[in-house]
């Protein structure tokens, strides 16, 4: 078993220097008009100030500095038949002696620096919340975790990865919490480690619909049950985003080396990429440049750089078996947490939930989008702290670990 060895971020003042002379001279398009803003890709006027506030007043160490005022770890896993890789990530523990050992497992366009508003919120528990042992990793091929290089590095590496690191840690028993690609990955944990991974909280649920043939008694309450006002809008909200918001799925999925060499050729076409999405999948969260600029450089400046990010929706649409996130809407005899947020970018009727588990905690928040650790970081802990604790549908799942300070 690797060695687990404390990490400090810090990025060569090579690559600074690298950037800003990228940063020195590019070329913009034109910008047609009369247009409704946003409705073709972020304002040419955002891109030039955070472009311009990038080159010349962005405080990378600074930031660095935050990132490293948490604790960051590196370790090395074994990944069966793919190799050894590097694993950057953050873990901090509880003083309550019985918290409960959380991963907290992000996806693209996020980073593990998502978990740092949820993160005191997890530990700060006692005798009247439960506490968590709280650990972030950067996916392989993310962040300053190494990047895979070899094809096929799938959703269940990633899970393989991510459960290994709680076994190095001496979690022999933890829960998980995950949206976007952390989604499928914490449902196949959940699936592929049952003895070990104990329950599981997601945003952004992908369920199957109810049929006839495989639910008949909950097909039959969906038919007979009127949809919310919440729940129509959620189905909305879905097919904004499948109408028009989801082309960067289809791009990293069919040719991720073309949109590749955009974002690492240019730290503009990469900021264009991310920011977009950071705008159009948040609940109106007023994002300041330096949070842009922040999760920006994290990629930027990534171990397998930029590109490396966008190989698992290429793996992920070419899985032997369909794609983990459909795989993920299998039945998983594991306790499940649902959290829904009215701007996430895909969502389901409550009752469809059920075809995924044993549904042990849902609710339906009135604010929040994709990034909901970033965006509302105590609902999202409130969930967790209900879910786990006590007169929660999972408490006590993981053995001699209740989360309260009982001494």
């Amino acid at each position: 078993m690797s060695p687990i060895r404390p990490y400090t971020i810090s990025v060569p003042d090579s690559k600074l220097d690298r950037l800003k002379q990228k940063l020195g001279l590019f070329d913009l398009p034109d910008e047609v008009p009369g247009i409704e803003p946003w409705s073709r890709g972020p304002p040419l006027a955002d891109i030039k100030r955070l472009a311009a506030y990038w080159a010349d007043g962005f405080d990378w160490r600074k930031a660095e500095a935050k990132l490293n005022s948490i604790p960051n770890f590196m370790t090395s896993i074994d990944v069966d038949g793919f190799g050894t890789y590097d694993v950057h990530f953050v873990h901090q523990t509880s003083r309550v002696k019985n918290a409960i050992p959380l991963l907290f497992a992000h996806g693209w366009p996020g980073n593990f620096t998502e978990v740092t508003k949820v993160l005191p919120l997890l530990v700060d528990g006692g005798k009247d919340k439960p506490s968590f042992h709280v650990v972030a990793p950067s996916l392989v091929d993310f962040g300053f975790s190494q990047a895979a290089m070899k094809p096929k590095f799938n959703i269940d590496q990633h899970a393989e990865v991510c459960h290994k690191l709680m076994l190095q840690l001496g979690y022999n028993e933890y829960v998980v919490q995950g949206g976007d690609i952390g989604y499928p990955i914490t449902r196949f944990m959940a699936k592929s480690y049952p003895q070990h991974c104990k329950a599981h909280h997601v945003n952004m649920a992908m369920p199957a619909e109810p049929t006839l043939t495989a639910h008949p008694a909950l097909y039959a309450q969906v038919q007979a049950t009127p949809l919310t006002e919440f729940e129509k809008a959620g189905l909305e909200r879905t097919k904004w985003f499948r109408t028009e918001g989801s082309g960067y799925m289809i791009e990293q999925g069919t040719k991720p080396q073309t949109i590749g060499v955009a974002v690492t050729a240019s730290p503009v076409a990469l900021l264009t990429w991310i920011y977009e999405k950071l705008h159009d999948w948040s609940d109106g969260y007023a994002w300041t440049d330096d949070e842009v600029l922040t999760w920006v450089s994290i990629y930027e400046f990534s171990a397998g750089g930029p590109a490396a990010t966008q190989r698992i929706y290429y793996d992920d649409r070419n899985r032997e078996g369909g794609s983990g996130f459909v795989v993920a809407q299998e039945y998983v005899d594991s306790p499940l947490g649902v959290m829904q947020l009215p701007k996430e970018l895909v969502q389901s009727p409550e009752l469809w939930h059920h075809t995924m588990g044993p549904l042990v905690l849902i609710r339906q928040h009135e604010r929040g989008g994709h990034f909901a650790a970033w965006e509302v970081p105590e609902l999202l802990a409130g969930d967790l702290r209900e879910m786990f604790g006590r007169g929660g549908g999972a408490f006590g799942c993981v053995s001699g670990k209740n989360g309260y300070d009982d001494e």
